[in-house]
């Protein structure tokens, strides 16, 4: 028996190489095709972060292309074993960029060290699935409030979860780049995926800590639901780069059936 229909959806990204860096080593996606949206964080310098979070991002929609060719209906009013089956297929893909990126970096020296961040999110009928490694970020907004869906993999949040140090510590901390597992520095990567339904008048951000680091998530909130769609990305954007903009910025806005003012 097929599942609801789908929420209609409408999104926009924006990235920006904020104030201190040469070059943007950030790459996203907004596949609204497949209802796919990824935002990859690149680390390795030079050729080599902008090189993974590039190949990242290409071989995830890559993979989830191909299910969504061979089975459109399957995303469009999935069964209950379509359910089950398309967060491990959201899983899978990350691993194969995994490879993909480790890969590259052995046959390239330049390349070697390389790895990305990557925080995908893959909606299907009324379900939304995230795939997480490293420390950009989903969240969700809903009813005038934000939560934050995926855990960062990072030094900072490990000594904010022992009780080493406090939140307003782990905001000013000089290790908070630090992240605790990437995709493509290894062969393998351990992959985070959560699932939830989503209601009409949510939005999704996702997000790289270049403006997960600038800006509070209350001010995130404001600008995501006091501004339009078409504007929102590039309003976040600009408020990070104002607070400094000491990394690349890239952000992703999902509005759910409809509430786009754009």
């Amino acid at each position: 028996m097929a599942g609801p229909p789908p929420f209609s959806l409408q999104a926009r990204g924006a990235t920006d190489v904020g104030r201190r860096r040469e070059q943007n080593e950030d790459a996203f996606l907004v596949d609204l095709h497949t209802s796919l949206f990824i935002v990859a964080d690149g680390m390795g310098g030079h050729a080599g972060g902008g090189t993974a979070s590039r190949i990242a991002v290409r071989t995830i929609q890559e993979r989830v292309r191909a299910a969504f060719d061979a089975s459109p209906q399957s995303f469009r009013s999935p069964t209950v074993a379509d359910a089950s089956h398309l967060p491990v297929l959201l899983r899978l893909a990350v691993e194969a960029a995994c490879k993909a990126i480790y890969g590259a970096a052995q046959e390239d020296p330049s390349l070697a060290g390389m790895g990305t961040t990557v925080t995908a999110a893959l909606l299907v009928g009324r379900s939304a699935f995230v795939a997480h490694v490293g420390d950009s970020r989903c969240y969700l907004l809903r009813n005038g409030r934000i939560f934050q869906i995926s855990e960062d993999h990072s030094l900072v949040n490990e000594q904010l979860k022992s009780g080493a140090i406090t939140e307003e510590e782990a905001r000013q901390s000089r290790f908070r780049n630090i992240i605790t597992r990437s995709v493509g520095f290894e062969e393998e990567v351990q992959v985070d995926v959560v699932g939830m339904e989503v209601e009409p008048g949510d939005a999704l951000l996702i997000c790289c800590d270049g403006l997960s680091n600038m800006i509070t998530d209350a001010e995130i909130l404001e600008v995501v639901t006091g501004t339009r769609l078409a504007e929102a990305p590039e309003r976040l954007v600009a408020l990070a780069n104002e607070r400094g903009g000491d990394d690349n910025i890239t952000v992703i806005v999902v509005r759910v059936d409809g509430t786009a003012r754009s």
